[in-house]
C-alpha cells in the first residue's frame, strides 16, 4: 500500500470517527447497553466487555461504560469486571500500536515533546513509569493505550502496571456509578433518593473515594513529573525546548 492510500485511509477513518462522535447517540447507546446488560446474567457480560473493548480501541469515551458496570453490578462485581476488561482492551491498542498503527502513533506522538521524556524514562523505568502514568495520566486513557507501543516497555511490565495504575480510577467511577438509581442518572448526574442514613453513606463513601483517589494522583503526579523532569535535564534537550 503507498505511502498517498494510508494517509487516504487514515483521513476516512478520523473523519468517519469525527461523525460518529458529533452525529450518533453514543451516550444513548451506552445507556441502553448498561440498562439491558444489568439483567442479562453472562450474556450481558460478555457484550459489556466486547462493547467497551471496541470503545476504547475507537478513541471513545469509556467513562459512561465504567460507570454503567457499578451501575448494573454493584462497586465490587463492576470493578472486578470492569478491571480487568480495561486492561485488555489496553493490551490490545498496545499492540496495535506497536504493530499494524506504529506509523499513525508515532506521527501523533510528535505532537506532543514530553512523550520523548516519558519514552526515555520507560527505558530505564520500565514498568514504574507506565504505573504512574496510569495513575495520573499525562495523556488521556484511551490514547495513552496507543503511545506506550511506541515504548520499550514489555508486554508483560505494561500489563501489571496497567492493572494496578488503573484499579483506582476505575473503582471511583464504578462506585459513582453503584450510587444511582437509574440508567439516565449517569448522564444526569442527579443524586439518587435515599435516606437520612443512606445521604450520610452516600457522601461519606464518596467522601472516602473522591479523596483517596486524589491523593493517590497527586503523589503520583510529582513522582511522574521528578522523573520526567530528570530525563529532560541530563538528556533531552529537544523535549526541554518544545
Amino acid at each position: 500500500m503507498t505511502k498517498g492510500a494510508r494517509y487516504g485511509i487514515g483521513v476516512i477513518v478520523a473523519a468517519g470517527l469525527l461523525a460518529a462522535l458529533l452525529l450518533l447517540p453514543l451516550n444513548h447507546w451506552a445507556l441502553l447497553l448498561v440498562e439491558w446488560i444489568r439483567d442479562a446474567g453472562a450474556v450481558g457480560v460478555v457484550v459489556y466487555a466486547l462493547a467497551y473493548i471496541l470503545a476504547t480501541l475507537f478513541l471513545l469515551p469509556g467513562s459512561i461504560l465504567t460507570a454503567g458496570a457499578g451501575f448494573a453490578y454493584g462497586p465490587v462485581r463492576g470493578t472486578l469486571l470492569v478491571s480487568p476488561v480495561s486492561v485488555l482492551a489496553a493490551t490490545l491498542a498496545f499492540v496495535l500500536g506497536r504493530t499494524f498503527a506504529r506509523n499513525w502513533v508515532s506521527r501523533r506522538m510528535e505532537q506532543h515533546p514530553r512523550f520523548a521524556a516519558i519514552n526515555e524514562a520507560i527505558g530505564e523505568s520500565g514498568s514504574k513509569i507506565v504505573f504512574l502514568l496510569r495513575l495520573s495520566p499525562i495523556f488521556p486513557f484511551n490514547v495513552l493505550n496507543y503511545a506506550l507501543g511506541l515504548t520499550r516497555v514489555s508486554l508483560r511490565d505494561y500489563i501489571i502496571a496497567s492493572l494496578l495504575g488503573m484499579l483506582p480510577g476505575t473503582f471511583l467511577y464504578v462506585y459513582l456509578g453503584s450510587l444511582v438509581t437509574n440508567a439516565s442518572e449517569l448522564l444526569s448526574g442527579r443524586r439518587p433518593s435515599v435516606g437520612a442514613w443512606g445521604q450520610v453513606l452516600y457522601w461519606g463513601g464518596l467522601a472516602a473515594t473522591v479523596f483517596a483517589t486524589v491523593l493517590i494522583t497527586r503523589i503520583a503526579r510529582r513522582a511522574l513529573n521528578r522523573a520526567l523532569q530528570h530525563k529532560t535535564q541530563v538528556g533531552l534537550p529537544e523535549a526541554s525546548e518544545a
